[in-house]
Order: C-alpha cells, then sequence, then structure tokens
C-alpha cells in the first residue's frame, strides 16, 4: 500500500491536515529565508558606520545601510534620516522602525503556533469520528463483526492522530527555534541601535568615547 493511499484512507480530515503542513512548511522556509538575511557583521557594520558619521557623510551611510539591507541597518537607516532634526527624533525614528522591523520577523509566526496546537486536535477528531464509524459498523452488522472487521477501521482512524501529531511536532519545535532566532536579532538591532545613538553623540558633542570613559562608567 503506498503513502497515498494510507493518506486517502484518513477521510476529509487528513485533508485539513495535509492543507495545515503545507501552510506550517510555507511558513517555517519563509522565516528562516528572512533571518538569516537579517544576520549581519556587527562589529565591520558599526566600524564603517563609525567613520561616514565622523565625516559627516550621512548620505553615504544610509547608502551603505540600503546595501547592508538587514533587519538593524534598516533601523539605523530610518535614524539617520531624521539626522538634521535632532537627537530625539533619531531616537523616535529608530524606535519606530525597530518595532517595525520585529514585527516583519515575526509575521507568520502566529500561525504557526495555531497550526501546532490545532493540527493535532484534527488528528483526534479524525480518531473520534473513525471510531464512531467502528462502532456503527458493529452495530449494522448487529454484533456479529469479526475482528477483521473493526481493525481497518480502527487503523484507519488511527492515521489522522499519527498525521496530526507529525504536522503539530514539526511545527511546534521550528515555531521555538525561529522565536529564539528572532529574539538574537532583536537584541543585535538594540545593540546596533544604542551604539548608532551613542556614535551620532560623540559627533554632535565633539567628544570620541575612550577606554578611560569606558572604565568610567563601569566605575
Amino acid at each position: 500500500m503506498s503513502i497515498l493511499e494510507i493518506f486517502m484512507k484518513g477521510g476529509w480530515i487528513m485533508l485539513l491536515i495535509l492543507i495545515a503542513s503545507i501552510i506550517a512548511v510555507a511558513i517555517i522556509i519563509d522565516r528562516y529565508r528572512v533571518i538569516r538575511k537579517s544576520k549581519m557583521n556587527v562589529p565591520a557594520f558599526l566600524v564603517k558606520i563609525r567613520g561616514m558619521v565622523k565625516r559627516k557623510d550621512i548620505s553615504g551611510a544610509i547608502s551603505y545601510c540600503i546595501e547592508e539591507n538587514s533587519a538593524a541597518a534598516n533601523i539605523v537607516k530610518q535614524g539617520l534620516k531624521k539626522y538634521h532634526l535632532g537627537r530625539e527624533r533619531v531616537k523616535e525614528a529608530i524606535e519606530n522602525a525597530g518595532k517595525q522591523e520585529i514585527s516583519k520577523l515575526e509575521k507568520g509566526l502566529s500561525v504557526l503556533a495555531t497550526i501546532s496546537g490545532v493540527a493535532p486536535l484534527l488528528g483526534f477528531l479524525g480518531t473520534v469520528t473513525g471510531m464512531i464509524a467502528a462502532f456503527m459498523k458493529i452495530e449494522d452488522l448487529q454484533g456479529a463483526a469479526n475482528p477483521n472487521d473493526l481493525a481497518g477501521g480502527i487503523w484507519e482512524a488511527l492515521l489522522t492522530t499519527a498525521f496530526g501529531l507529525a504536522v503539530g511536532i514539526l511545527a511546534y519545535t521550528f515555531y521555538n527555534f525561529l522565536v529564539s532566532s528572532i529574539k538574537k536579532l532583536v537584541l543585535q538591532m538594540e545593540v546596533v541601535s544604542n551604539d548608532v545613538v551613542d556614535i551620532l553623540d560623540e559627533v554632535t558633542s565633539g567628544h570620541e568615547r575612550t577606554e578611560e570613559d569606558d572604565i568610567e562608567i563601569e566605575l
């Protein structure tokens, strides 16, 4: 018996589970690509931004952010666009851009979380309806059903549970993986944003942070 034949024996609920699995896989692939694209070399990025800002080459820094095209770079780009309006507007722009980038990163995760919970329930529903059908068959046969009559209906009913659990486990595992990856990116964005604001403050005040300043801060 082929996998397709086994799948078809699960009934219409198996179709719902299949649709849920396709949606889950699509979200996982899409979010993985977005997260991978958003990763960046933070030290190298900050060094280049620092050099451009010190030279007052804000347009060059914005172009570099566009070229980098990562979540953190997009946040910095929005802040640099408000450079001429002062520090507060820069911080406001960075905060708003940060919220937008986080929203973009988390797109589809709520659906994936829902699938991880609903798929097993659909499987159990399929099993319950299958068992109901099996007992109805016993009633139709007036109790004269043999084990062969029941075995087929029971294992077909249990198929939906197996497939539902498989989809739920897959979705839940990747949901946690994606959430963890996004948290790391958010932390990276916060570090980059704070450092860029500090760089802008240094340039504006004409005071560049030194190792002595860092020691004083720690003390």
